[in-house]
């Protein structure tokens, strides 16, 4: 006997298998039903409207808060919805800013490609609000009111997936809007920069900053030595912007371009990750002789730093001391070219960063990452930005030939290229605490439960006579769920990682944005790197082991290295 239950959509008789609304079923069938406030990795919030629907007897109700009910009747598109998500478009357009050629988000606006696919030619409304002044006082992030749709997305984000809480809904009625409490400017909110509200802003009313306009600067200027480096997660993500398969490796491509817009020299942040491992791994044994300050937590994600120095001062011995790969590589290239220049008219080094993170820009303003009141490294640009850069200088990413990065810095372990997902950095520790001799408990790591996208994972590996407990936490709410555990005694853990960003680097907030942030090719395409390079762990990197005997022989390697 068949037990299963159906609901009619547009004539088409749909199984109901689970799903939570009539949207996900909609959206089962092939039918491209239009949202701004709705994804299914936050709550439920039902205010645009968008994709309502009318069933039998007439009746419109909104799909995303509607669950499915056997022998239900809906049709997703008739004249009356068409005329309905019409007058709503034209309504946001009305008190929404019109200056598309200018915006940041011309051409990858969700109100703009809706404007588009219904036909809207005019806006028969006027604008009734003022216009509102931008907020660009972050680091990282720029708030524009005038561009907001009241979606509600960048709020669910800020407080269900990061509990930041940074901004909320304001005021009643007319004059709703979403702010930070008491309207004070993001640099003197809580806010962490890890700017995932920016992410999924539909519009381009919460923008990542861009820092190009001083990148271009320097590259023209010929008393200027311009150096760059990559992080890992860019390779598996620039080539979204240009067509490439999601997840495509083009990190030969990246270097390329790189070189053929002026930069000097080109290096792969993997070689800083190395550099991260050795001394991260070190503090983690030596902790597990003291038995103090356990557990260690990870310092390479900077939207984490900041979360625990605002809302955990408590933990922060229990921070590693270790700067992130970005700033142990910017540190070592810059001592580098210091111990090279000679004379009153040597050239300035300056260093660009090019991240999958927003929190990086706050990064590089700290003072403990500033040498003689310069910062270590002048510029981080996200992914997008330098997507924007290669656009602009007419290059076809597509048509250029890869090159490799520059040497003496040229060579990276696979376990510093899988710091861009979640895992990563635990997984590059482990490595390194077995050694290469473990040569089959090496081969066995990528089954023990550190990869994958659960935003907890759980790892025990045996250290001599004893086990290492360890927790991998992506999405500050979780991390957040985690540090109550072990505060309440209720977990214990040695070793803990910690990234923003769920998923990792991959899907950090200055990557191109699609749904689900196509992690799972991303991520393999990471892996696929390090199983396809010769060196596996760091302590076969050559270069590491130079730079341990020259620029960070003595004092120098805690000098250069660690933020204390």
């Amino acid at each position: 006997m068949n037990t299963k239950k159906f609901m009619t959509i547009d004539g088409i008789p749909v199984a109901i298998e689970g799903e939570k609304n009539i949207l996900d079923l909609i959206r089962k069938v092939g039918i491209d039903l239009p949202t701004f406030c709705y994804y299914s990795f936050l709550s439920t919030y039902g205010a645009c409207r968008m994709c309502v629907v009318e069933d039998k007897n007439g009746s419109i109700t909104a799909s995303c808060s509607t669950p499915p009910r056997s022998g239900m009747e809906i049709k997703t598109n008739t004249p009356r919805l068409q005329k309905y998500r019409k007058n709503i478009l034209e309504l946001m357009l009305a008190d929404h800013c019109r200056d598309c050629t200018t915006c940041d988000k011309n051409y990858n606006c969700k109100l703009q490609e809706m404007a588009k696919r219904y036909g809207v030619r005019e806006v028969r409304y006027e604008r009734y609000t003022p216009i509102l002044p931008i907020d660009d006082s972050s680091k990282a992030i720029i708030k524009d009111r005038n561009k907001c749709i009241l979606c509600g997305d960048c709020v669910r984000m800020c407080s269900e997936i990061q509990r930041v809480g940074a901004i909320d809904f304001a005021h009643r009625g007319s004059k709703v809007a979403i702010e930070t409490a008491f309207s004070a400017p993001l640099s003197e909110t809580n806010c962490v920069s890890c700017g995932q509200c920016a992410a999924i802003c539909p519009t381009a009313a919460i923008t990542i900053k861009d820092d190009t306009k001083g990148v271009w600067e320097d590259l023209y200027n010929d008393d200027v030595i311009m150096v760059a480096q990559i992080a890992p997660a860019v390779r598996v993500a620039l080539g979204d912007e240009f067509g490439f398969p999601k997840g495509t490796n083009v990190m030969g491509k990246i270097v390329a371009v790189l070189k053929r817009m002026g930069f000097d020299e080109v290096y792969d942040t993997a070689t800083g990750a190395d550099l991260t491992i050795i001394e991260e791994a070190n503090e983690l044994l030596n902790r597990l002789k003291t038995e103090q300050d356990m557990p260690l937590f990870t310092s390479c994600c900077p939207a984490w730093f900041s979360y625990a120095e605002i809302n955990h001062p408590d933990l922060m011995e229990h921070v590693s001391s270790c700067k992130s790969p970005m700033e142990m590589f910017g540190a070592v290239l810059k001592e580098n070219a210091k111990v090279k220049g000679t004379g009153k008219k040597a050239k300035k080094t300056k260093m660009v960063a090019i991240m999958p993170c927003t929190a990086k820009k706050a990064e590089i303003a700290r003072e403990e990452f500033t040498s003689d009141g310069e910062p270590t490294i002048d510029y981080s640009i996200t992914t997008i930005e330098l997507a924007k850069m290669i656009k602009e200088s007419g290059i076809r990413f597509d048509e250029v030939l890869p090159e490799a990065v520059d040497m003496p810095f040229g060579i990276a372990s696979g376990a510093g290229v899988i710091f861009g997902a979640t895992g990563g950095v635990t997984e590059a520790v482990i490595r390194y605490i077995l050694g290469p001799n473990a040569k089959q408990q090496l081969r066995e790591i990528a089954f023990t439960g550190v990869r994958g996208f659960d935003d907890l994972k759980e790892v025990t590996i045996p250290l001599n006579d004893r086990q290492i407990n360890i927790a991998i936490v992506s999405g500050l709410a979780s991390a957040e769920a985690l540090i109550e555990k072990i505060k309440s005694g209720e977990a214990k853990y040695d070793f803990v990682e910690v990234m923003a960003c769920r998923g990792g680097c991959i899907a950090g907030a200055g990557q191109p944005f699609v749904p689900g942030r196509a992690k799972k090719e991303r991520s393999e395409g990471i892996y696929e790197t390090d199983r396809m390079s010769n060196v596996k762990i760091t302590i076969d990197n050559p270069v590491t082991d130079n730079l341990y005997h020259t620029i960070l022989s003595g004092h120098k390697a805690h000098e250069l290295l660690h933020y204390k």
